[in-house]
């Protein structure tokens, strides 16, 4: 959900702190700052009501409102304003709770006094903080960090707290964690108090620009957001961000944002984009910093999400720097620096491409072809042009067949790993170069009509063995395309479990145009089988570990997210079955990882990412969490010589040298334009040569 970011702390321990002679600077009382409170406009009550009529009217679930929704929208939008329970107080949310279940009478009606009646003491409770903390920073000569002090870094579900001082007491712990993480990332003394007294200025400066539309925007998501994560309210400036987006012809990074709490966080990345092509960012991340080219790294936290937003934008060509927290880190006190040249998405970017696998199956040379296709595309400008040459996904692949036939390979691996969607035409095209005709996929509209799409086709591009290799980020189209060849029996399906989303959204501008636009799920995709990917995504026939973390990304980690259900299967005679075969496939494959280095590196990453994901409680002693630091660099360096010693390379001898080998292969990948033979491709090309061993019959010459 896209809204403002409430401008919580990290907490850090306490270190002696030889205080310099800092600029002056003076701090604005509460009384200052609240004098203003802010009120709704006549045009935004107009536009809640209209909201609120389009969502009964056009979502798939037609859901309306009424006292239980009430709730449901009440405790969204405190959650949004303080999901970490450090700003309001018990008396606080006692003295709301009269508007549980009367909020659904006041949105149909236009009253929106109870939201701004809310988000007004927010301002106060938010200001008193900062204020708080500024204070503490500009009087502090030295951090304690030899406590045996505890923070808790998840309080989605501590209780509220009654008094000012239990919330200072909270927030010195705050204060302590965020010093600690700001020296364990390499900063001196000075230089944290520089830094946190720069950090909690910008944050008050940015409370004082709060405007109506801000409150007005994260009031009517949480309402949006109770019918499902995909349906939102975009204010106009939001409006203009998302339609520059849509169309690509945004100059940045090719990253989609969101706020959550104090950070930015890393949706997904635009394929073919310059963050993709970096591989040095990954969903999940959060970005704490932002620089442009080799000045100053500004800190962003608790910045409003379309400033980090402007920010990154820029000129193609330009570089931008940004510090970020990598989503599998430890602790906040883990960043890295990532330099990415800005660039605008270009089409041949996102362009299918093919290679050839090589590998020594049952002591035999064996080829295989690789098709990449890292999005679904088309050229629409060209096609109503009527260029007879212009590019989609459909007629690259159909080249790309052709060329690999002639290199004889014995089937074709298709990577949509990555690959979060695009044009539903081609998914739909797609799925009919490897079958005669049929459905493809099915279309419930809100009205309850189901639509087959199909192909008519009855030409077979390529009728020889194939396996689609899909992970937790493959979604929408490439579900759609993997879904049909996984129900038709036509290939084999391998890799992670996929994304989840089988929804549609329609985008509605709300009139007159400044009021915004309203993006609503309209209808949901089912499989030809009846199911729905919806939720549950496309779970393989083979699966193989993933360090995804399937809480944090996915449709099953969006709140509210549409259920997963069944509709009468489409009528479609299968191509083959590979049922038969899959426990002898799933065996061999075992056995070969079993002893694989990179699937037995897998496996352990796996297990130290669920025990850092597990532990929520962080200690405020500097010592202790120096070796807790030391320990886990340590782990991981042991983890990666361990596979480097297996392939038969030579380990590397620190973990500084380990760190910098990385940086250069990622380096090396943002100018790479080939696609990567990795473990995954190589197992799955084994997995394919094992059916064309136990079953010939898969092996027919294209016609």
């Amino acid at each position: 959900m896209i809204r403002r970011i409430p401008t919580a702390l990290l907490a850090i321990p306490f270190i002696v702190l030889s205080i310099i002679a800092n600029p002056a600077f003076s701090i604005p009382s509460t009384s200052d700052l609240t004098q203003n409170l802010l009120s709704p406009t006549r045009a935004q009550v107009k536009t809640s009501i209209s909201i609120v009529k389009r969502l009964e009217q056009t979502h798939y679930n037609h859901i309306y409102l009424d006292d239980a929704l009430s709730s449901q929208i009440y405790d969204r939008y405190i959650k949004d304003l303080d999901g970490s329970h450090s700003y309001f107080l018990q008396s606080d949310i006692k003295e709301f709770e009269v508007y549980r279940y009367e909020l659904d009478n006041a949105l149909k009606s236009g009253n929106l006094a109870p939201a701004y009646h809310v988000f007004n003491r927010y301002q106060i409770r938010l200001i008193d903080r900062l204020t708080y903390v500024l204070q503490s920073l500009e009087g502090m000569t030295e951090f304690n960090l030899s406590s045996k002090e505890t923070y808790e870094t998840d309080r989605e579900d501590a209780p509220w707290l009654t008094s000012q001082a239990q919330l200072n007491s909270l927030w010195d712990k705050r204060l302590k964690h965020m010093v600690l993480n700001q020296k364990l990332s390499g900063n001196d003394n000075d230089k944290i108090k520089e830094t946190l007294i720069k950090r909690f200025k910008n944050q008050l400066n940015r409370v004082q620009q709060t405007a109506s539309q801000d409150a007005f925007q994260i009031y009517i998501n949480a309402l949006t957001q109770t019918y499902d994560p995909h349906t939102q309210y975009f204010s106009p400036r939001v409006s203009e961000n998302f339609n520059i987006n849509m169309s690509l012809q945004l100059q940045g990074i090719g990253a989609v944002l969101q706020a959550e709490d104090e950070y930015t966080k890393i949706v997904r990345l635009v394929t073919g984009g310059p963050a993709d092509k970096s591989n040095q960012l990954k969903p999940a991340d959060r970005i704490i910093g932002v620089a442009q080219g080799k000045g100053e790294m500004n800190d962003v936290v608790g910045w409003r999400l379309d400033d980090v937003v402007s920010r990154i934008r820029g000129k193609k060509g330009s570089v931008v720097r940004l510090k970020v927290i990598p989503a599998n880190a430890k602790d906040e006190s883990i960043t890295k620096i990532v330099s990415i040249t800005r660039d605008t998405v270009k089409l041949e970017d996102r362009a299918a491409q093919s290679t050839i696998l090589d590998i020594k199956h049952d002591g035999k040379a064996k080829k295989l072809g690789i098709i990449d296709i890292p999005t679904f595309y088309a050229d629409f400008q060209a096609m109503q042009n009527g260029d007879p040459n212009y590019k989609s996904t459909t007629r690259d692949v159909i080249r790309l067949i052709k060329e690999l036939e002639t290199q004889n390979v014995d089937g074709i691996i298709i990577d949509l790993r990555n690959n979060g969607g695009g044009s539903l035409n081609e998914a739909n095209s797609l799925v009919g170069l490897f079958i005669e005709d049929g459905p493809t996929v099915q279309v419930k509209h809100s009205s309850g009509h189901i639509e087959p799409w199909e192909d008519t086709d009855e030409r077979v591009i390529y009728s020889g063995p194939i396996a689609v290799v899909i992970n937790r980020l493959s979604a929408s189209a490439s579900e759609i395309f993997a879904g049909a060849i996984q129900d038709y029996g036509r290939g084999l399906i391998i890799g992670g479990r996929s994304f989840g989303k089988g929804t549609v959204q329609s985008l509605q501008s709300l009139r007159p145009i400044e009021n915004g636009q309203l993006k609503v799920t309209s209808a949901k995709f089912y499989r030809i089988s009846g199911e729905s990917n919806q939720h549950k995504g496309i779970t393989p026939d083979i699966l193989f570990p993933s360090t995804f973390n399937l809480d944090e990304i996915g449709e099953s980690a969006l709140a509210n997210a549409l259920p997963s259900d069944n509709i009468r299967p489409a009528r479609f005679k299968r191509w083959s079955s590979y049922d038969q075969y899959l426990n002898f496939l799933t065996a061999a494959h075992n056995e070969r990882i079993a002893t694989n280095p990179d699937f037995v590196f897998t496996n352990e990453q796996i297990t130290s990412l669920n025990e850092i994901r597990s532990k929520t409680i962080v200690s405020l002693n500097e010592k202790t969490r120096l070796k807790e630091q030391d320990k886990a660099k340590a782990r991981g360096l042991a983890m990666e010589n361990k596979k480097r010693i297996a392939k038969g390379e030579k380990p590397y001898k620190d973990f500084e040298a380990f760190t910098t080998a990385i940086e250069e292969v990622e380096d090396e990948n943002q100018h790479s334009k080939k696609i990567s033979i990795d473990y995954i491709l190589t197992e799955t090309g084994h997995i394919l040569e094992d059916l064309i061993s136990i079953n010939p019959k898969t092996h027919v010459a294209a016609h």
